[in-house]
């Protein structure tokens, strides 16, 4: 098991995982259709674009915490 400590880090590996997946792969789609090397072009898309989603997750998700924290009104 991964310490706790590293949940956050975990939390947007996989979320910018999922995320970037979906969306590369409608974007992919939207453009080529499903050609013959959709695939290829489609993993391809989403690795780079996984690549850079990550790292911005992780220093974005503190901003906009901080952000939401400041638009909603405490109960």
């Amino acid at each position: 098991m991964i310490p706790a400590r590293f949940a956050p880090i975990l939390f947007g590996l996989i979320l910018s995982g999922m995320m970037t997946n979906v969306v590369t792969f409608i974007s992919t789609w939207h453009v080529s259709g499903f050609a013959q090397n959709f695939v290829a072009t489609w993993l391809g898309a989403w690795v780079t674009s996984w690549m850079v989603a990550f790292p911005l997750v992780l220093v974005l998700a503190p901003l906009t915490r901080k952000l939401v924290q400041l638009l909603v009104r405490a109960p």
